[in-house]
């Protein structure tokens, strides 16, 4: 009986001991990017990068949870309520875009790289193939898209950076990422929409007049919320808008458009989920200034 315990101890040390020769299962990949180098681009602890594995993907959502839902005050379904993550349909056709601080520490002082800032990104011949884009829920798209028909655009969609990386390294190096992106899959325009904070329209009148008398697609480039959706913009006439006062008012998302030459669609849309009147940005990349395509291409990634 001795020997047999003996035995049963000895087969079970080895085997544990086997199991520390084999290393861990790497994380399966679900996003394949061929030739373009998921890494986009680095700033000191700061790296763009996109996500290859249903784990990146995740962290990318529950980033977003924290910063619409806990932060922002979006409401959320059940199956986001339950997780923790903020879960759309759209997430599983689209590119998802993380920036990670890989000095980042855990509550107990050890190093562990967290995801602080996040894109989503989705190709219009990806959309094509999975009914459409996600801001054609709230804008009038075929017109334009008809018009373009040899331009191949790009859907960018919850942005979103946690409250102590928003500064200009981070969303520096999210545009550095983005510049890389649409140069590996010849993008020719950016579409997308982008939210100011808040579901009254009036309370929004200075900002959203702005917009409307100042930066509005026009001709080829224009664009109009959906009829049963639209909320007009044009509230302040434009002889009465303090300009200081409305590029104040424009959230900073809004406001970096603008500076690289975006213009806005036709009519604001409110979205009583995410709390949020959202506006639609229309960037064709020949609108944007040679000085700002230099800064962000991927030649100048260098920290």
């Amino acid at each position: 009986m001795a020997l047999m315990s003996a035995s049963t101890d000895m087969i079970r040390t080895a085997f544990q001991a086997g199991l520390n020769v084999f290393p861990k299962a790497l994380p399966r990949a679900v996003r394949h990017h061929g030739s373009l180098d998921p890494s986009l681009g680095r700033m000191g602890s700061l790296e763009v990068r996109l996500a290859v594995t249903k784990k990146d993907i995740r962290r990318a959502q529950k980033l977003r949870y924290r910063v619409f839902f806990e932060e922002g005050g979006a409401i959320a379904d059940a199956r986001s309520s339950l997780s923790r993550r903020d879960i759309c349909p759209f997430d599983r056709i689209c590119d998802h875009m993380l920036v990670i601080d890989h000095e980042a520490r855990s509550k107990f002082g050890r190093k562990k790289p967290k995801v602080v800032g996040t894109y989503r990104l989705l190709r219009q011949d990806v959309a094509d193939k999975n009914g459409g884009f996600y801001s054609a829920q709230e804008f009038d798209l075929a017109p334009l898209l008809a018009r373009h028909t040899d331009t191949r655009f790009l859907e960018l969609g919850r942005s979103c950076v946690l409250p102590e990386y928003r500064s200009k390294r981070t969303i520096e190096l999210l545009w550095r990422g983005i510049a890389s992106y649409m140069q590996h899959y010849r993008i020719g325009a950016m579409i997308g929409c982008a939210s100011f904070e808040g579901t009254n329209p009036l309370a929004l009148a200075l900002p959203l007049s702005f917009l409307h008398h100042h930066a509005m697609g026009e001709g080829d480039w224009s664009a109009s919320a959906l009829p049963e959706r639209f909320v007009s913009m044009d509230m302040i006439s434009k002889e009465a808008i303090d300009l200081r006062r409305a590029l104040d008012a424009l959230p900073t998302l809004i406001r970096g458009y603008l500076r690289v030459g975006a213009k806005f669609g036709a009519g604001a849309v409110v979205d009583r989920q995410f709390g949020t009147t959202d506006v639609l940005v229309i960037l064709p990349v020949a609108a944007i200034e040679a000085k700002y395509l230099d800064h962000f291409s991927p030649t100048q990634r260098a920290a």
